[in-house]
């Protein structure tokens, strides 16, 4: 901790340096400093910038669809404007309207965050031309960089290291067929405009390019408006290794260090570190300065991260892309350099210096980042939509930081990316930076839609991980440890924990609700409240509560085995409670509550703090358990109290639906873009059938055997919810 209290202690004084500075610079360039800022963005991301410019005493105005009438960010901001309905095409991505907002409300500067409108260098110069400031880099850069084509060969004759590939402007599929022919397989098909891994393709034989290629294409379209892909060879064990790079008006450029970004999902980043572990300093030092280089080659100033693709096999690394604009996982850059970033941008905006030369600036113990999404992990990642009924993040603390866009009660939309929150830890080491990220993740907690939470924990506990063993194909190479399937997941240990946690979930529901009962006592007479206890008064025996629970196995919505659990209620106040086929005896529960949803639970003699979540969907009571490193999810639809220890009881019924073998449900609330076959198509096996579009990736969705189509219910352009019956595949009866 004294390294740290050092690294604030200085980031305090260089404030002091930086602000005496910037009195005296911009009084030399006679421009005005910023008073108010319109964030052109939405989410975490509009928060995070909010808070900064609060700090400095800048106004801010926060712009919102329909969609967001109510979101946090509208509601951190001092002035709000609505600038179109949900879609981002007619809200978060109509420049003229944004900019229409910022003059009407007297923003002198527009932050564009990151995300929509970020790197579009049209926007940046629109801002130019209406006398705005664009809290970003010059339109220039923006245009240079955007161009993945045109970067490479920048990049190229500044003398960065390139991936042999394509990045030329011809697009005819039988000339790019030809081209990846050339560069041998497998190779990767990109996007050359935007980012966060849509459009991109990895194409592992020849006969499987064009059908690739049109996919991309139109993903590439529908996110960023320009359908021109790049070919590259495709590493097979690469690292993802970024450095920040800052650059001021003045024609000065750093680097603030290198992040490792390998551990992704989909092409999309899950964890985040600084430093990268297991590097040299030479090999720090010099991808360092490549990247300054590849900044000063297009005239760069303000917040940019250049992205390596560095192969495991030989420590090179290659020029991949440049960001050109605050990237997602600034903050472990913030953390190990003890600078608010979002303070550079805006000061450097107003045309002030750096406040340090390369040579001041500090690298100070670790720090990771995992961005929690709501998502199907069980389902390939799939996003998900939800409302967060339970919403309680680890404790925020100078080492410890929560970025988010969300609160409790708030919904997850179809419309917009499906990221909660990212969860920030510092650690004087890498070891001890672990730890704690770990623990953190414990505390997450979240319930009404699943999220990566558990799974981002299991990565973080990996050894692999823990020694720093990261590539890019993580995920895929230890999945037989991290992504197991459903019926390997019923081992011994996961049952136990499951039943425990359906032994405590039961007792605290018990408690809670014998509370809720006390307080709803209407009369003061003790003798008659008896009557009216929770559970009721019996004078010969203890009255006994039946439970029956479905438990999640997968944290997907699906529901696995049942747990029957009968609750003895004790004078003492305690619970003894049984499960079916349990060959033990029973487990002696006491139950305290200690205030909302937390609970200090003793069971068969060790006591342990639990919280609780329940909330009623879909006619069921679905109720989360938390305790240690464990969480659990059960669903309960009937409480059934019995009169006596001897009496009969009723079992509880519980619903759940059912479908014909061979039914497709929608794995994700998503629009319907293309269908592929129709009623009484032959099939195979893995046949796609349509393609769904949800937060503006494509996912295509396969026949599961091979028969005849029945039953397609959805045509393009169909909005359809997570579940919704797709169709069905009949088998093929030629008797």
């Amino acid at each position: 901790m004294s390294l740290f209290s050092s690294l604030i202690r200085r980031k305090t004084a260089i404030r002091s340096r930086f602000r005496a500075r910037s009195l005296s610079s911009l009084a030399d360039n006679g421009s005005g400093c910023i008073e108010k800022i319109l964030v052109a963005n939405r989410g975490e991301i509009a928060c995070r910038i909010m808070r900064t410019a609060k700090r400095l005493g800048v106004r801010t105005v926060a712009v919102y669809s329909d969609a967001d009438r109510d979101a946090l960010h509208v509601r951190s901001a001092d002035e709000a404007v609505r600038v179109g309905p949900a879609p981002t095409r007619l809200s978060y991505l109509n420049s003229s309207v944004i900019v229409e907002a910022a003059l009407r409300t007297g923003a002198q500067a527009i932050h564009p965050g990151y995300g929509f409108l970020s790197e579009s260098a049209e926007f940046a110069q629109i801002c130019e031309n209406k006398g705005l400031k664009f809290i970003g880099p010059p339109a220039s850069a923006i245009r240079d960089m955007g161009d993945k084509s045109a970067s490479k060969k920048i990049m190229g004759a500044a003398g960065v290291p390139l991936v042999p590939g394509y990045h030329g402007d011809e697009q005819n599929v039988d000339f790019l067929k030809a081209e990846a022919d050339k560069i041998g397989y497998p190779v990767l098909i990109k996007p050359t405009h935007g980012g966060g891994g849509k459009g991109m393709r990895i194409v592992e034989r020849p006969g499987d390019f064009v059908e690739n290629l049109l996919s991309a294409q139109r993903e590439a379209a529908a996110s960023f408006g320009v359908n021109t892909v790049l070919l590259e060879k495709y590493i097979t064990q690469p690292r993802h290794v970024e450095v920040q790079v800052f650059g001021d008006k003045l024609g000065n450029v750093i680097h603030l260090y290198e992040r490792d970004c390998s551990l992704q999902r989909r092409h999309q980043k899950i964890i985040e570190e600084a430093p990268a572990p297991n590097v040299t300093q030479e090999f720090r030092a010099h991808i360092g300065q490549a990247a300054v280089s590849a900044a000063k080659a297009v005239g760069y100033f303000n917040a940019g991260t250049v992205e390596f693709i560095v192969d495991t096999a030989s420590d090179n690394f290659y020029f991949m892309e440049m960001n050109t604009r605050l990237q997602v996982e600034h903050p472990v850059t913030e953390m190990v350099v003890g600078q608010d970033l979002v303070e550079w941008q805006i000061r450097v905006a107003n045309g002030e210096p750096l406040p340090l030369t390369q040579e001041q600036v500090p690298l100070n113990g670790h720090a990771f980042e995992a961005r929690i999404y709501a998502e199907n992990v069980p389902r390939g990642f799939l996003p998900a939509t939800g409302t967060l009924h339970h919403y309680r993040p680890a404790d925020v603390n100078p080492t410890v930081r929560v970025e988010t866009g969300v609160e409790e009660g708030d919904t997850v939309s179809v419309h917009y990316d499906p990221m909660i929150a990212k969860l920030v830890v510092w650690g004087h080491s890498r070891s001890a930076a672990l730890v704690k990220f770990k623990s953190c993740l414990s505390d997450f907690q979240i319930a009404g839609l699943p999220t990566n939470v558990s799974f981002v924990r299991d990565l973080a506990s990996h050894w692999a991980f823990e020694k720093g063993q990261v590539e890019t194909h993580f995920i895929e190479h230890y999945k037989d440890d991290l992504l197991i399937d459903s019926a390997s997941k019923a081992t011994n240990e996961a049952l136990n924990a499951s039943k425990l946690s359906a032994v405590l979930a039961a007792a605290c529901l018990c408690q809670k609700e014998h509370i809720t009962s006390a307080e709803a006592i209407p009369c003061n007479d003790r003798l008659v409240s008896l009557w009216y206890a929770n559970p009721p008064f019996r004078m010969h025996h203890s009255a006994k509560t039946m439970v029956e629970f479905e438990w999640d196995k997968d944290f997907d919505g699906t529901f696995g085995g049942r747990l029957k659990l009968a609750i003895t209620h004790q004078t003492d106040g305690g619970y003894f409670v049984e499960m079916e086929g349990d060959d033990s005896s029973g487990l002696e529960v006491k139950v305290l509550h200690s205030g909302e949803n937390n609970f200090r639970v003793e069971a068969g003699g060790l006591q342990t703090d639990v919280t609780l979540a329940h909330y009623i969907k879909d006619h069921n009571k679905h109720i989360h358990v938390w305790h240690g490193d464990h969480h659990h999810q059960f669903k309960q639809t009937k409480i059934i109290r019995q009169a006596s220890d001897g009496g009969s009881h009723l079992k509880p019924s519980l619903e759940s639906s059912s479908h014909p073998k061979g039914t497709v449900l929608a794995p994700m609330a998503g629009l319907v873009i293309k269908v592929l076959a129709e009623n009484g198509a032959q099939v195979e096996e893995g046949q796609p059938i349509l393609v769904l579009e949800a937060m503006k990736m494509e996912h295509v969705v396969k026949s599961p055997r091979p028969g005849i189509v029945d039953g397609l219910r959805v045509t393009s352009g169909q909005q359809v919810f997570d579940s919704t019956v797709l169709f069905n595949v009949k088998e093929n009866n030629t008797s």
